[in-house]
């Protein structure tokens, strides 16, 4: 198993990536939220030049951010400047969908994305339908070297759900789950195992991705203390922030186990007032992923901490990571929170005993 980085992407995430890559992190995958993030993009652009070795890529792209072609565009381009380090990883949508108060992209819309993108990418002319006309595209110059379609840029999907999975297993994909939960880590890579198998595809030529957040504690050190708090705690509230969420929005899989229901009842009651009414959702995912705000520092427990993300001390961490790869994973990818860039030196301390 190798290892990586999730990024809030930010204008000068090389600055993190370019470290990650001298301590021997294999990928750095960039968030596709508009409204909350820089462009991902044009951060992934910076980080081509920055890097020679670690693989770039997106983490997860977003169909309805940008139209397919573009998207096209925008990954042979970034092949150009870091040919055969990237990778083109993509969902239906969550908190970039959420901050526009949307729900996910369709899948079958989403697969239908994938075939322009990937048609486009391996030179073809094909046929796609805008503004309500079928018509035909392609590249028109790439000899000319503006862009990389040489080098293959292979496809991650992130799928939570058994239609996911089975969209991922029959394009013959990577994938990608967001987990904190060792329960939870195991029966998605049986289901997403089985779901290659009965498509054809032998689960160990396809990379496995474990998306998390967590912290490394120190020994004695509690799972709610402010350094916890601070680097696991945004990570352990995005399932309350789906879940308050989810008659409107649909459930994205990231719920919480019973016991922790008390928390999301007690969430749901900050949620309520959050202003304008009829736009909560502006409120519920400001600082999503990146920091905790302070009104949710009553509901992030150490044991909400310790039940949704990785966050436990390096000896525990190495037990952990070693059966993840017993089990199926092939990548671990970690976030490295906002303004925390000393968790790549941390974790890579974790990795290096693994």
């Amino acid at each position: 198993m190798d290892f990586g980085v999730n990024l809030a992407t930010s204008a000068d995430s090389w600055k993190v990536v370019r470290r990650a890559e001298e301590l021997g992190y294999t990928r750095a995958w960039f968030y596709d939220t508009q409204m909350l993030n820089a462009d991902m993009f044009v951060a992934m652009g910076a980080a081509a030049v920055q890097t020679s070795r670690i693989r770039l890529a997106t983490g997860v792209l977003i169909p309805s951010n940008r139209i397919a072609p573009v998207a096209a565009s925008a990954l042979a381009a970034l092949n150009a400047l870091a040919p055969g380090r990237i990778d083109f990883g993509i969902s239906t949508g969550f908190t970039a969908r959420r901050t526009m108060g949307l729900g996910p992209v369709k899948l079958d819309d989403m697969k239908e994305y994938i075939r322009i993108v990937q048609g486009l990418l391996a030179g073809d002319t094909l046929e796609w339908t805008f503004e309500g006309k079928r018509r035909k595209i392609r590249f028109l110059s790439p000899e000319l070297g503006v862009v990389n379609v040489r080098d293959s840029i292979p496809l991650h999907v992130s799928a939570l759900g058994p239609r996911g999975r089975a969209l991922t297993a029959e394009l013959g994909a990577h994938w990608i789950t967001a987990t904190g939960n060792m329960g939870h880590a195991r029966t998605a890579i049986t289901a997403m195992q089985t779901a290659w198998r009965t498509a054809g595809v032998d689960p160990a030529t396809r990379v496995a991705t474990a998306f998390t957040g967590g912290c490394v504690l120190k020994d004695g050190e509690a799972a709610d203390s402010p350094r916890a708090r601070a680097q696991a705690g945004p990570h352990a509230m995005v399932a309350l922030h789906n879940m308050v969420e989810a008659a409107e929005f649909g459930n994205m899989g990231r719920g919480v186990p019973p016991a922790l229901t008390p928390l999301l009842e007690r969430y749901r009651q900050i949620y309520e007032k959050y202003e304008p009414a009829d736009a909560r959702y502006l409120s519920n995912h400001r600082g999503h992923l990146m920091v905790l705000r302070p009104e949710e520092h009553e509901v992030c427990t150490a044991e909400l901490v310790r039940t949704l993300t990785m966050t436990a001390t390096r000896a525990e961490l190495h037990e952990r990571l070693r059966e993840l790869g017993k089990v199926g994973y092939t990548h671990f990818a970690v976030s490295i929170r906002h303004g925390h860039p000393g968790m790549l030196e941390e974790w890579a301390d974790v990795f290096a005993g693994v």
